[in-house]
């Protein structure tokens, strides 16, 4: 039995069974007798079915985000727009797939010759508590156009969230088999990757579990998609709009209580402009407010887990014992479950896991750097390679700079977002394959040349 307590109260709320062999079995072999009806359905009615989601989905947005509150901690109001994501990316795919995936004439010698998009079979998707609607969605819609069946073994902490979106879908009118969820271990899971019957893996999570399952994956000659932390740079050149930049890096770095993949993390900023961004962010780690995640005046939300937080205060520690300054926060919340305050960190610098480390929680990294090439140089220093932005009137200029950095998406005056129309996903540490826009749909189908001499 997995305990799940509420992230603000520390109460366990749920108790969640692992599924035994028998049930195990049972719903890969569901999956993969639903593949031959499923793959076969017309466009118009696979469309029809993320349709529906999308409808329903926007229906029970206010009881789902409580769902996501109780297992997560995520605030209600972050928990609504998540849910509304989910049915615009529904409706995204539902929109385009078809096109997306036509085949595509190739001029050869040949009398005729193509590429054929066709699904791979029966998908499984291991997902993250961090965004426990989102993360599948993202993966789900694609998968499911493209005529996959999938399966998911959702993060220990989010069983509910895992079920509520399988009776969400069944009562789209997703056929029986097409979509099962697997209440299951790690050493199951590598059983699951290892099934002959499984033709793909797509995983968000740590770069510990996507090591394990990439290297199962490889035993077993398994296409595998992989998107793991991020370390982003928030690079404020000499000429940003101070007041646009330090709202987005708030919003970025302690949203969703710090606990964001593509959240930037690394703040490095020019020295004309340091210390009043600085200042800037201060004041408005200040203002966030921690409490009961239902509560609408609450806008710093607990960490999903007592031992996250823990790992979290480790890293500020040992940042401090090295020379990092704390400005505001920087210590665990007294008499709180999981609670870690909006923390602002100066004059971080290599050698500290405040620099080298994802920080996956609200708590912001200060890089002073000289200039512009040492800023790049810093951004780049790292393992990770996710996302990063780029701050700076002189939008050609800041443009520049994001064709030196080594990361999956680049954004100018704007923090990183994902969004269904581009592909998402990073390099090096971060990960590999893309999710979203046609390149994540590409990621699950078997791209076939035919040949007519």
């Amino acid at each position: 039995m997995n305990a799940t307590p509420n992230p603000y109260t520390g109460q366990v709320e749920h108790q969640q069974r692992l599924d035994d062999a028998a049930q195990l079995e049972q719903r890969i072999a569901s999956a993969t007798a639903a593949f031959a009806g499923w793959s076969s359905t017309p466009w118009e009615q696979r469309a029809g079915v993320l349709r529906r989601a999308a409808q329903a989905l926007r229906v029970q947005a206010p009881e789902l985000a409580a769902l996501m509150r109780a297992e997560m901690g995520k605030l209600q109001r972050e928990g609504v727009a998540e849910i509304n994501k989910c049915a615009s990316v529904c409706e995204y795919y539902a929109d385009h797939a078809q096109a997306m995936l036509a085949d595509e004439p190739i001029v050869t010698e040949a009398r005729r010759s193509y590429v054929r998009h066709e699904p791979l079979g029966c998908v499984l998707a291991v997902m993250p508590w961090n965004f426990p609607f989102w993360q599948v969605f993202r993966f789900l819609a694609p998968a499911l156009m493209a005529g996959n069946v999938a399966l998911l073994k959702h993060a220990a902490n989010v069983p509910r969230c895992a079920d509520a979106i399988a009776r969400l879908l069944a009562g789209a009118g997703l056929p029986d088999g097409v979509f099962g969820v697997l209440h299951i271990d790690n050493e199951q899971t590598a059983t699951v990757v290892a099934d002959r019957r499984i033709r793909a893996v797509s995983l968000t999570g740590s770069e510990r579990a996507g090591s394990a399952v990439a290297a199962n994956a490889g035993r077993h000659l398994k296409k595998c998609v992989l998107e793991l932390g991020g370390s982003d740079a928030f690079i404020v050149l000499a000429d940003a709009d101070l007041e646009a930049a330090v709202a987005a890096a708030a919003a970025s770095r302690f949203d969703n209580a710090g606990q964001t993949c593509i959240a930037a993390k690394r703040f490095i900023v020019l020295p004309e402009v340091a210390d009043a961004f600085v200042r800037g962010l201060v004041h408005a780690a200040g203002q966030r407010v921690y409490g009961d995640p239902a509560d609408a005046q609450t806008s710093l939300a607990p960490m999903a887990r007592a031992d996250l937080r823990d790992e979290l205060d480790r890293q500020v520690r040992q940042s401090v014992a090295a020379g990092a300054q704390v400005l505001i926060g920087g210590a665990p919340l007294v008499q709180t479950h999981a609670g870690y305050p909006a923390t602002v960190l100066d004059h971080v610098a290599a050698g500290m896991p405040a620099y080298a480390e994802e920080l996956f929680g609200p708590v912001a990294a200060v890089i002073r750097v000289p200039d512009v090439a040492t800023a790049i140089a810093v951004a780049n220093d790292t393992d990770y390679g996710l996302g990063g932005s780029v701050w700076g009137a002189d939008v050609q200029a800041a443009e520049a700079v994001t064709a030196a950095l080594q990361c999956g998406a680049a954004f100018v005056n704007a923090p990183v977002r994902s969004d269904p129309r581009l592909p998402f996903g990073g390099c090096k540490r971060s990960g590999f394959g893309r999710e979203l826009g046609r390149a994540g749909l590409l990621e699950l189908v078997n791209s076939k040349t035919v040949y007519l001499a």
